[in-house]
């Protein structure tokens, strides 16, 4: 303490300064220590009081003042001597340089400032009685400590006696010396050297005196004269001085410092520091927050102490009560079995008082038995509910409920207990009878008895299922059952604890270690409902248990793999779907799995260094608690993480690490590498296990390890940016390696590929946007967040490391980021432990790099030497770090770094780390793949590719090859393939807009793509870029593809293409109701939309389906609004007709192009129209000269015929006009346009009632046909006869279509007087029949055909007319294609009409003279009536040998007349099923599709008749091959597409016992009687047929595995059945093969001599081949169907397997079998019959199939059909098989030679067996002889 004054107060004592050095009074002789606390007591203000206890003044000693006690135990006090003596050894040796030292003496100095310490004023003491000599001097020697007086010679602290004038003392008493200090400003102290001046001390003491005592004086430093001098006061004159006075002189410092004598120390500039706030400690942490407790913790710790005393006395009572006179305090005790257990509640107050008594470190005075009592009360509680029955048994009613309910009480009781008891042991006490082993088990079997009795089953619980009516009982006692769940954490933790502390047995940490692996592992409810308890507060429990465990695995070594197996193989129990599994939340957010954070907590500590006490747990339970010798005790008692031991010698100075640098560095290397190495093979071994798991499952498959895969790659992918969890780096890199050697593999399967690109593109995403984390983060570093110099430095860094260019020096530099993240970490360790091991792993981490980059330092380098040196220091102090966690606390401290400038570094390391480097090579591998030729493997690159591009656009950025092979994969021949190519295409086209240029033209393609989701997704592509770009050439490529696809056959794309027609053309252009004036801008719009529709309408056949998308779009929910739009569009186009300047982009709209355009909106919707617009198209019809003209002319017509029937008689005039202009064009027009104008005329006519002028135009028609009847038109001379007649025809027959003529009757009479009838339209077919027979040539008999069908359309009666029917039949018979096809066309175009006049729906054909669907009331009440049924009935068998005859549009349009019939019902399903059926196999497309359509509909109405036609139906469609197609083959060539997929497909819809029929049924159609065989086609015809079925059978797409299963099983059963009696008969009649003595002949190798007599009957090999060439087919394909699906037939498998797998699943094909080898072998066999060498060759081989092939052989046993079916095992989805390579494709690819003869059925071991079977690795015996490969599926 400092003083103002005089010190002391006791008579003859003078204080001498700072030194405490005093003087006897009397004696004259000087104390030689200061005094005593009690000789001081009599001299301080509590002289009156005295103190109860003495120990609350502290004796004098360099400590901690404010402590209350100093050291806890000799252990503590042993520790501060040790450090004390090493500050002594550092300070008696000048020339070493010692951190600590310095640090020290600077915190000293720092604490005996002026300012920071209290003053005291004391009264002045009394002159000494015995006066002294004047103007003596007396040495004092001193005895210090090298540190004490180190510390004493520099320090500085002034001494001010008490004067006179001092406010406070008695200016009468003694004469006091003033001085008055001279301070040293704050930067010169700083400049100060640190060592004192030689021989000056900072002060010097005077005694003055008039008689010295020479015995009495002691030696002190002596000053130079002129350094004495007398010290006035500020007064004037000196104070005579009544006696002897001890006087402090501080000599002027330019007399006794000679600064010469000092060395300018300049310090080196700092290099660019992590933080520039990073200094060496100026402050002791260790002692700070002792030096801030308040002044009373003394006070606190004995009250604390007292209570606890007098707490554990009053229980004590309370049990010598009970046991006296059997009474038990209720407060106190309760009764849970023979003896008495303490409350909860004096649990809850014992543990309390406890704690506290730790925490203030007086636990260690509690008395050993007060504390060995009180564990004993709880050991009764404990065995209680130890033994006590817990169970749950799923039979419990509520009565037995409610009475387990009531045993909780006990329960928690009982844990409590267990807790305190071991809350003793937590303590650190020395004495080994608290540390009872039976007390730790006692606990661990109770806690287990209650978590596997009731814990666990009750977390099981769920609302549904066995389980849910005690679910229902058991939540009503949710909060009791809560409040055990608690205390079970409570223990469990308390175990944890114990764990660190003292050492456990073997069978209690083996107990514990099951036990938390236990609760891990249960599954949890997925939700809330669900729980018993609540999902968090159980996930809290295993939470301490993964901390449990984890203490377990980091301090017994021993049980390090078996924890980590255990883990493994527990990870099946694991949920596998994302929302369940991730229950763990992070400090950073989001959450990942448990076991994920469990594994990556194991793997950190894996890294970091043993101590001493973890080293010898090797085996915990050899020995016991108290057997341990005294060097253990003594390890005890370090702190756990300093490690001790022989590797740090006291030579290690940083000095010599920057002097021997290379040495350096391979210490470091020596003490890190092993713990790297650790660490890498505990993650190794986790990744391969998790990875040879997933291979071999799927994520549809009964085990979880492919979801649990994905799982742990995102938990970890989640982790990685986190600081807490450095481990995850490791672990994606490993997972990262396996995955490219995956990927890279040659011979790896398709499905282990796809896990792999998977997984990748999973990865690359993460590094991608960690990059781009990184890259936000560093640029928008907030200034005011931590140190502004600091964020600076990490944004340089963060920038070179994302252009490449940080160096490695400056990533791993001591003032790198790896310190910033490495401090944050620390400092967070005293809020969580668990971040110990992430502290080490990091520490690893950060000093495994060093030997890397230090061996990479250029000697060239100018400042290599100095940098070698940094690596030195660096190496020095990573290892120091290694040795003792706490030496860069100690050490070094900083100022706080902030949240996000610590992530911000970490993300810098873990940018520049080896997984994150991979980078480019993973997108390589992923671009690569796209080029794969497994057609998963491409699709999934394609879908990887995507997940990279979402985090990383630049990708793009790098040239134009990664887009070009994204497009390049648009064209893939697979679906799947092609629609992740379009999804990619479009995210493409998202991240850079002017990418759709060039992907347009391949997306415009796949819009007619085979693959329905290809098409649907193009189509939304091509959405996104119409209304994304303007130019109007895309967008009417867009348009006019959309359009297209309108007609689509599938409805779902047929209504995708409709609405995105609305949205693109409609929606853009919606206005408010209430809005009428359009503005400019608007109508600029409609204008420029108008110009794009007319040029959709140009391009191919935009204009035949956009009147039918239109009415649509005026059909829907918005179509007011389509209407609207529609209206304005149409306006805009008589404006454009009207103003011929009208332009747009700076081109003139035509008026032709306009009125097009007006056509479609006019036959779409008719009321669009106004009447002044129609008025303005009457110029358009008046002069016909040009082509143009004639476009304009038919526009208008059509316009016309469908807005006319719209005007009312108003509008005379403008008719009239209109008629006026028509009628002279009907002579002149072609066909379709005469059908239009007479259409429009007879509107006209109708609506003014007036018929005079058609009745009078088809009267001098008729009337001029009538003249050329008994013409000779076939001459030469009669071809302008012929002209005239056919044109008269044609006008006629058109007139008879539209006009219904019947009330001009008389006008009719008068010109035909013989006519009878009352029908003009019988008239008219009556004078067109004669022209119709064979007589006439065939322009003429075609035109009469024709113009009978155009009057019979509307006129359907005279179809049955005598003379047309005989006419008709007659041209059928004829079989004369061009007059088919007439009569075929009127025939479709009536059974059309008949569809629409039968759907209220549809209306009826403008200007058609047929009656209305109002009549269809009455019955017969129109001509149609029965009509097509009549149709159908007479021609049908003509119409289908028309339409199975040829695939061209003859047989199209006899296909659709077939289609109709089929819609109207018009006939028996089994008249035309078999030839749609056939028709679903032509090369036409229109021709399958349509026949497809129909024939699905028919089986969806019919399904029990047609199943019965198909094999007539298969029968038909090979005659269609053969006879039509001209090819037998059953499939096509490339893509091996089965010809009849579509009669399959239909067959899917149907009930799986009509497909196995159906199948079972193809293999019967396929059998034969080997002796029956008609062979006397070349070929023969049922070995075509057979060949057609086969192929067809191997190339279906089966719906189910049991569909395949049928197949397999029928294609076997054939070959086993039939096939035997073949290949006995090749034997005996082909080979005839001789034997002797019951063996064959064979020659000297042991091949088989077959013997061929000279005469073969050759009607019967060629029987016989034939024969095996259908057998051996089937086979063939049967191998390949097993291949194809991965199914095996091993019969080993076969019995005692459990239930078969679900057959309803659809069979996944095994990825990389395609059907070339197949197609070869089945065209091989077709060529057999060529020559007879080649049926020898074939006859061979299918003997040698039937004796040899082992499939075969397992398929002949003839196992019943559940057997058989047992026996199949499918992968799932994705799954394959890594043995592909090794299959085989044909039962010849399997044969071996034999001791037999072909005829034989018994074989001999193969040469290569080696006799009896020997067990495998597997556990199954091994033949010894090599397995065929297909026993592998």
């Amino acid at each position: 303490m400092q003083g103002e004054g005089h010190t002391g107060s006791r008579p003859g004592h003078v204080p001498n300064g700072s030194n405490g050095v005093h003087l006897e009074s009397g004696t004259g002789k000087m104390r030689s220590k200061p005094f005593t606390v009690e000789e001081a007591l009599a001299y301080t203000p509590m002289s009156s009081v005295v103190p109860f206890n003495t120990d609350i003044i502290p004796s004098p000693s360099v400590g901690l003042q404010a402590s209350p006690s100093i050291f806890a135990n000799a252990a503590e006090q042993a520790q501060a001597q040790r450090g004390l003596d090493s500050l002594n050894q550092d300070a008696a040796d000048p020339s070493r340089t010692s951190q600590k030292l310095e640090r020290t003496l600077r915190t000293l100095q720092e604490l005996l400032r002026p300012e920071n310490l209290t003053s005291f004023k004391f009264k002045n003491s009394r002159p000494p009685t015995t006066a002294c000599p004047p103007n003596a001097q007396y040495e004092l020697k001193m005895s210090l400590s090298p540190f004490a007086q180190r510390l004493f010679d520099s320090t500085d602290v002034p001494y001010q006696p008490l004067t006179p004038e001092t406010p406070g003392s008695r200016s009468e008493r003694g004469s006091g010396i003033h001085t008055q200090p001279k301070k040293t400003p704050a930067k010169e102290r700083s400049k100060a050297p640190s060592k004192p001046v030689h021989g000056v001390s900072a002060a010097q003491v005077i005694f003055n005196q008039e008689a010295p005592n020479p015995k009495a004086t002691r030696e002190i430093p002596r000053l130079p004269p002129q350094a004495i001098r007398p010290l006035t006061p500020p007064s004037a004159s000196p104070v005579p001085t009544p006696g002897p006075a001890v006087s402090l002189i501080l000599p002027n410092a330019n007399d006794i410092i000679n600064t010469q004598e000092y060395i300018e120390y300049k310090e080196s500039p700092a290099k660019t520091d992590f933080s520039s706030n990073k200094q060496k400690r100026l402050q002791a942490p260790e002692t700070q927050e002792f030096l801030d407790t308040g002044s009373d913790q003394r006070e606190k710790a004995n009250i604390a102490f007292r209570n606890l005393q007098t707490f554990l006395q009053d229980i004590f009572e309370a049990e010598d009560q009970y046991h006296s006179n059997g009474v038990a305090n209720a407060e106190i005790f309760t009764s849970t079995g023979e003896t008495p257990s303490l409350t909860s509640a004096v649990h809850t107050r014992v543990e309390g008082l406890l704690q506290k008594s730790m925490s203030f470190g007086n636990f260690s005075q509690a008395p050993l038995d007060d504390l060995i009592r009180l564990q004993k009360l709880c050991e009764g509680s404990l065995r209680t509910i130890e033994t006590m029955d817990v169970r749950i048994d799923t039979s419990w009613e509520s009565a037995d409920v409610e009475a387990w309910l009531k045993k909780l009480p006990l329960l928690e009781t009982g844990l409590r207990s267990g807790r305190t008891a071991l809350r003793l042991m937590a303590g650190g006490r020395d004495e080994k009878q608290l540390y009872s082993e039976e007390i730790i088990q006692l606990s661990l079997n109770a806690l287990k008895n209650v978590i596997d009795g009731a814990t666990v089953p009750i977390v099981e619980m769920r609302s549904s299922g066995s389980t849910s009516t005690l679910f229902k009982l058991f939540s009503a006692g949710k909060k009791a059952i809560s409040g055990v769940l608690f205390q079970c954490r409570r223990l469990l933790s308390m175990i944890g604890e114990l764990i660190s502390k003292i050492d456990l047995s073997e069978a209690v940490v083996n107990t514990l270690e099951f036990l938390v692996s236990q609760l891990i592992f249960v599954e949890n409810a997925h939700a809330e409902k669900d729980s018993v308890l609540g999902i968090q507060k159980y996930d809290v429990l295993r939470v301490v248990a993964m901390d449990t465990l984890a203490q377990i695995f980091s301090n017994y070594p021993g049980q390090r793999q078996g924890i980590i197996d255990d883990v493994l193989t527990s990870l099946e129990k694991l949920p596998s779907t994302k929302q369940s599994a991730r229950q763990f939340r992070l400090m950073e957010g989001g959450s990942i799995q448990l076991v994920s954070a469990l594994i990556m907590r194991l793997i950190q500590t894996s890294a970091n260094k043993l101590n001493d006490r973890q080293t010898k747990r090797t085996q915990v339970g050899s020995r016991e608690l108290g057997e341990e010798d005294a060097e253990t005790d003594e390890l005890a008692d370090e702190p756990d993480d300093v490690y001790k031991g022989p590797e740090i010698s006291p030579n290690d100075t940083e000095q010599r690490a920057a002097q021997q640098s290379v040495t350096a560095v391979q210490e470091l290397q020596a003490t890190v590498s092993p713990l790297i190495d650790t660490a890498k093979q505990s993650a190794q071994y986790v990744v391969g296990y998790i990875v040879g798991r997933a291979m071999t499952s799927t994520k549809n498959g009964d085990t979880p390890y492919r979801n649990l895969l994905d799982l742990f790659v995102q938990d970890f992918i989640t982790c990685l940016n986190s600081t807490d969890w450095p481990a995850a780096e490791l672990l994606l890199r490993l997972f990262l390696f396996k995955m490219v050697s995956l990927a890279e593999g040659e011979k790896t399967a398709a499905p282990a590929k796809n896990m792999a690109l998977d997984l990748l593109g999973e990865m690359g995403a993460a590094i991608s946007h960690l990059n781009s984390h990184v890259r936000n983060t560093a640029g928008a570093l907030d200034s005011t967040e931590g140190d502004v110099e600091l964020g600076g430095q990490l944004a340089r860094l963060a920038a070179a490391s994302l252009e490449g260019k940080l160096k490695a020096e400056q990533l791993v530099a001591w003032n790198g980021p790896y310190r910033g993240s490495l401090e944050y970490l620390d400092k967070r360790c005293s809020e969580d432990n668990a971040l110990q091991s992430a502290v080490g792993y990091r520490m690893a981490d950060w000093a495994s790099q060093i030997q890397i980059i230090y061996d990479n330092i250029n000697d060239d380098d100018q400042d290599h030497e100095e940098v070698e040196e940094d690596f030195g220091r660096l190496a020095y102090r990573l290892r120091m770090m290694l040795f003792n966690r706490r030496w860069l606390s100690s050490e070094y401290t900083f100022r706080a770094i902030s949240v996000g400038h610590a992530r911000l570094a970490y993300a810098i390391t873990i940018m520049n780390s080896q997984f994150c480097r991979s980078f480019e090579r993973v997108l390589m591998i992923l671009l690569g793949s796209m080029s794969s030729e497994q057609a998963t493997v491409r699709s999934k690159s394609l879908k990887s590719v995507n997940q990279v591009l979402e985090t990383d656009p630049t990708i793009l950025d790098r040239g134009n090859s990664v887009i070009r092979l994204i497009l390049r994969c648009s064209s893939d021949p697979s679906p799947q393939v092609r629609d992740s190519a379009l999804g990619l295409i479009g995210k493409c086209i998202g991240l850079r807009p002017p990418l759709e240029n060039d992907a347009l033209p391949d997306i415009l393609l796949r819009v007619s793509d085979s693959g329905l989701s290809v098409r649907k997704r193009a189509i939304r592509l091509l959405k996104e870029i119409y209304l994304r770009n303007d130019k109007e050439d895309v967008r009417t490529a867009i348009a006019d593809a959309l359009l297209h696809r309108v007609t689509d056959l599938d409805t779902g794309v047929q209504e995708l293409a409709r609405q995105t027609m609305e949205d693109i053309w409609m929606a853009p252009f919606y206005l408010p109701v209430s809005v009428d004036d359009l503005s400019v801008q608007y109508r600029l719009s409609i204008t420029n939309h108008v110009r794009l529709m007319i040029n959709t309408v140009k391009r191919n056949s935009g204009a035949a389906v956009l009147d039918k998308v239109l009415q649509s779009m005026l059909s829907t929910k918005l179509a007011a609004a389509n209407f609207r739009v529609c209206k304005t569009l149409v306006a805009t186009m008589f404006d454009s007709i009207l103003d011929s300047s009208t332009t747009v982009g700076g081109e003139r709209l035509e008026a032709r192009d306009s009125l097009q355009l007006l056509m479609t909106f006019a036959k779409a919707e008719p009321k669009l129209f106004t009447a002044d617009q129609i008025h303005l198209l009457q110029p358009y019809i008046a002069n016909v000269k040009s082509e143009d003209d004639m476009a304009v002319f038919r526009a208008v017509v059509v316009i016309f015929r469908y807005v006319l029937p719209h005007l009312s008689s108003v509008h005379s005039n403008f008719l009239v006009a209109v008629r006026t202009a028509l009628m002279p064009s009907i002579q002149r027009l072609t066909k379709t346009l005469l059908d239009d104008v007479v259409a429009c005329l007879w509107i006209i006519s109708t609506t003014l009632d007036s018929y005079e002028n058609l009745s009078r135009v088809a009267i001098s028609c008729l009337d001029g046909i009538r003249k050329l009847q008994g013409v000779n038109l076939s001459n030469p001379s009669g071809t302008a006869n012929c002209r005239k007649l056919l044109k008269l025809l044609l006008i006629s027959g058109i007139i008879g279509k539209h006009c219904d003529l019947d009330s001009q009757e008389s006008l009719f009479r008068k010109s035909f007087p013989a006519w009878k009838g009352s029908s003009v339209a019988k008239l008219m077919v009556d004078m067109f029949t004669p022209f119709a027979s064979p007589a006439q040539n065939f322009d003429v008999r075609k035109g009469a055909l024709d113009a009978i069908g155009l009057v019979c359309q509307s006129w359907p009666k005279n179809f049955s007319s005598v003379n047309v029917y005989t006419t008709f039949q007659q041209v059928f018979e004829e079989k004369y294609p061009p007059l088919e096809t007439t009569i075929l066309r009127s025939f479709n175009e009536f059974l059309i009409q008949e569809e629409k006049r039968s759907d209220p729906s549809t209306e009826v054909a403008v200007g058609a003279a047929i009656e209305t669907p109002a009549t269809l009331g009455i019955m017969g009440g129109t001509q149609a009536d029965g009509v097509a049924l009549e149709i159908a009935q007479k021609f049908l068998k003509d119409i289908t040998r028309i339409a199975t005859a040829t695939q061209d549009d003859h047989a199209l349009l006899a296909t659709e007349i077939l289609a109709s019939i089929n819609r109207q019902g018009l006939h028996h399903p089994k008249d035309c099923g078999s030839a749609l059926v056939a028709l679903e196999t032509s090369q036409n497309p229109k021709i399958a599709e349509l026949a497809a359509r129909e024939h699905r509909s028919l089986h969806e109405k019919y399904e029990t008749i047609m199943e019965k036609e198909y094999m007539r139906a298969v029968q038909a469609a090979f005659c269609y091959q053969r006879d039509i197609a001209k090819d037998v083959r059953g499939a096509l060539k490339g893509s091996y597409t089965a010809k009849l997929y579509l009669l399959m497909d239909v067959l899917k819809i149907s009930k799986p016992k009509g497909r196995k029929r159906f199948l079972e049924s193809l293999c019967t159609r396929i059998d034969f009687e080997p002796a029956k065989l008609d062979v006397s086609q070349n070929p023969p015809d049922h070995v075509l047929f057979s060949q057609f079925v086969i192929e067809n059978m191997a190339f279906f797409e089966y719906h189910s595995i049991d569909d395949l299963q049928v197949a397999i099983t029928a294609m076997e059963k054939v070959v086993a059945g039939t096939g035997a009696g073949v290949a006995h008969a090749i034997e005996s009649e082909i080979f005839r093969v001789r034997m002797e003595n019951g063996a064959p002949t064979t020659d000297g190798a042991g091949v088989v001599t077959l013997a061929l007599e000279p005469a073969i009957d050759y009607s019967r090999f060629y029987q016989l081949t034939a024969a095996s060439m259908i057998l051996s087919s089937l086979w063939e394909a049967r191998t390949y169907l097993r291949r194809s699906y991965g199914l095996m037939t091993n019969k080993r498998e076969t019995k005692g397997k459990g239930a078969a797998k679900d057959l309803s699943k659809a069979p996944v094909k095994v990825q990389g079998v395609t059907g070339d080898r197949v197609w070869a072998e089945f065209s091989k066999i077709m060529l057999a019959l060529r020559s007879q060498e080649a049926m020898m060759e074939q006859c061979k081989a299918f003997v040698e199939l039937l004796t040899v092939d082992k499939d075969f052989k397992i398929a002949a046993e003839g196992e019943d059909e559940t057997t058989a079916k047992m026996r199949f095992t499918t992968p799932s989805d994705e799954e394959g098989d890594a043995s592909l390579g090794a299959l085989s494709g044909s039962g010849r690819g399997r044969k071996r030679k034999t001791s037999g003869t072909p005829g034989m059925r018994k074989k001999r071991a193969r040469s290569g067996s080696k006799g009896p079977g020997k067990r495998n690795g597997r556990g199954s015996y091994d033949s010894g002889e090599e397995e065929d490969p297909s026993m592998l599926f």
